[in-house]
């Protein structure tokens, strides 16, 4: 399976090159950590093409512009897109690109597009529909992995599940999404490094969201939730474990530790 990547360059002049990278998406932000001068020869040494991915193909993307300085980019997997590296990533990538304003792009490609005065709406797979994640059990193997592939959905002040988050987020699911839950295997205290995760407050017709890497149509979630109030926390995985009431209980991010194993990484070139 190709892991699909855009990168766009944008001149000073205000005008820009599209590229396509048929595995680019792997190892992006590590890539990204060379700064600017290599991440541009990489970058160059691909083919200028005129073909955006869309929301489905597209699994990692960044724009670099020239005449701004900002520095605009997603992943779905890497160092970027792991609750405990998260913030090393970010700050390595800020500290290698000085000077640059370094941004996440949350809603995948249509983030860069918006970027560029474009229409988000050229890379929207409108007619796929949802795809939901699996819920998993306390007891299934893929929670064994230090970091697995998981977003935690807490739901009022009891409940607590984890669903694979090898699909859509969960929040594009809408209020259906507690139908979905109602019996579904119960955690009582989710400790896993998720990768994105939702907090569910019936009562006051409140949801929260968050995620590390891109979910389509991100800015757009009020509507799936017609009644509901949406806050979308970005990457702040903080304020889930705040409203959850201990019920979410990711393990303490070791700063330092991180920051080496991002380095490590930078060096060997890959993300184990």
């Amino acid at each position: 399976m190709a892991d699909r990547a855009n990168f766009v360059v944008v001149r000073e002049s205000g005008e820009y090159e599209l590229y396509v990278s048929r595995f680019g998406a792997v190892g992006i932000d590590l890539d990204l950590l060379a700064g600017p001068t290599a991440a541009l020869a990489m970058v160059r040494r691909l083919h200028v093409d005129d073909w955006w991915l869309d929301d489905v193909l597209c699994q990692g993307a960044a724009l670099i512009d020239l005449g701004r300085r900002v520095l605009l980019l997603f992943a779905w997997e890497g160092p970027s897109a792991g609750l405990r590296h998260r913030a090393a990533a970010l700050e390595l990538l800020r500290q290698a690109w000085p000077g640059w304003e370094v941004r996440w792009a949350y809603d995948g490609n249509a983030d860069l597009r918006t970027y560029l005065g474009l229409d988000p709406e050229a890379v929207r797979d409108r007619g796929r529909g949802t795809w939901p994640g699996t819920v998993l059990a306390p007891d299934d193997e893929d929670l064994v992995h230090p970091e697995p592939t998981v977003a935690v959905v807490t739901v009022g002040s009891d409940g607590c599940h984890v669903v694979a988050n090898t699909a859509d987020h969960p929040i594009r699911e809408g209020a259906a999404l507690l139908d979905r839950l109602a019996g579904a295997p119960e955690h009582g205290v989710c400790r896993v490094d998720a990768e994105a995760g939702l907090h569910v407050d019936p009562l006051r017709r409140r949801v929260g969201w968050w995620t590390l890497g891109a979910s389509a149509e991100a800015h757009d979630m009020p509507e799936r939730w017609p009644g509901w109030t949406v806050d979308f926390w970005r990457d702040r995985w903080e304020e889930h474990v705040r409203v959850a009431a201990g019920r979410f209980r990711p393990p303490p991010v070791d700063r330092e530790r991180a920051l080496a194993e991002v380095r490590a990484a930078a060096e060997r070139g890959r993300w184990d």
